[in-house]
């Protein structure tokens, strides 16, 4: 993609690493550049300048590939079309949650497969910037081997263990709530996909072991590793000692206050800030953050939470506007070792959005210094 003319935008609010001001700031060849008046001015009086938010985990994508069920053909179109719903939310960097799952269906090996291939095909016409992370379901020890094969043929930088299994009903006897209606929608023999559910729940024992050697391998190839809904101090502590620092969505506060205590990211809900509280029961983002125990936001499952949460945080008076956005744009990229993006500041990527300030619409997306997405009166104005 070909970067925007070198401009100068002025008039505009803009917020730096030192806090909200109002002086120009220049684009020129992708990145933010030193004050230049050789530039093109686009007044943008009446709007925010803010950095770009890196969504650092999101499934909101898994909407556009299958608006219905079973229309998963054309993948290229979808992942163009999340790429436009991610762009009109500010998003210029954003992780997709690939689920690869026992769980069959969009959550399954071949479909994670599927999207990957799609996703590296796509990258050359893509504006934002997408990245992949892999949800791997840590009872499937048979595709430990395959999952490593998936990873370094898309050169994925971020796999996050999950254990959805419903061990408390399996470890009963019991059948699963929901079980039917799971394994017919993946097209699958509900007695069939409990007797897969109960193999896996019966070799759990050989997980840890397993685990060992399969975190080990990722890491000497540089992969991130993250835990996803640890419950626990001790869990956290385990997952730490297998060199998975990352925390996603700690369910209570003693696995965020351990996390937080060994220097281990924790990454909270937006949705969760939003609702102002879990809509499962767990542990308040919100109370996590004006605690210190948040690093970074993510969208979950709903692009706008993101822009909304931090503005939120804003209001609310917990934080003010320089932290609680860097929870949506610094934090995440320091976590993914993007030390390229982030914040306004010379020599950065210019990722950017302009935000109307009565409104808090978003107007522009700039990512890399290309143009993402451009909407009423700023695109007027860029446009004169």
């Amino acid at each position: 993609m070909t970067p925007l003319p070198d401009l100068r935008l002025v008039g505009a609010q803009v917020l730096t690493p030192e806090g909200l001001g109002d002086a120009p700031l220049t684009l020129s060849g992708g990145l933010i550049a030193d004050d230049s008046p050789s530039c093109r001015d686009v007044d943008l009086d009446g709007f925010l300048i803010l950095p770009g938010i890196v969504d650092i985990h999101g499934d909101g994508f898994e909407r556009h590939l299958a608006p219905r069920r079973g229309a998963m053909k054309d993948l290229d179109q979808g992942l163009i079309a999340a790429e436009a719903e991610l762009a009109a939310n500010g998003i210029t960097t954003a992780v997709l949650a690939q689920f690869y799952s026992w769980e069959g269906g969009m959550r399954g090996a071949d479909f994670a497969a599927r999207v990957l291939d799609a996703l590296d095909h796509l990258q050359d016409r893509l504006v934002t910037d997408l990245l992949s992370q892999l949800r791997f379901e840590i009872s499937m020890l048979d595709d430990y081997p395959a999952m490593q094969q998936l990873v370094a043929a898309h050169a994925i930088r971020y796999v996050v263990f999950n254990d959805h299994l419903p061990h408390e009903a399996l470890d009963k006897g019991k059948r699963p709530p929901r079980l039917t209606g799971q394994a017919l929608r993946i097209g699958r023999n509900p007695e069939r996909h409990l007797e897969y559910m109960q193999a896996l729940h019966g070799r759990m024992n050989d997980v840890p072991a397993a685990l060992d050697g399969l975190c080990a391998d990722l890491l000497a190839n540089g992969v991130l590793l993250g835990s996803h809904d640890d419950r626990s101090a001790d869990a956290r502590s385990a997952w730490r000692g297998r060199g998975v620092r990352i925390c996603e969505f700690p369910e209570t506060l003693e696995a965020a206050e351990a996390a937080q205590r060994a220097g281990d990211p924790v990454i909270l809900g937006a949705p969760n800030v939003v609702r102002g509280g879990s809509h499962n029961g767990n542990v308040s983002a919100t109370d996590l953050v004006t605690m210190g125990y948040c690093d970074a936001l993510a969208s979950d499952y709903h692009y706008p939470s993101l822009r909304r949460a931090a503005l939120h945080l804003t209001d609310s008076g917990l934080l003010d506007l320089a932290a609680a956005w860097a929870l949506v744009s610094h934090g995440p990229a320091r976590i993914l070792g993007l030390t390229d993006r982030g914040a306004l500041a010379p020599g950065l990527r210019a990722d950017l959005m302009v935000l109307d300030a009565r409104t808090r619409q978003v107007c522009a997306t700039i990512s890399g210094g290309c143009v993402s997405y451009l909407s009423g009166e700023v695109a007027a104005r860029f446009l004169r």
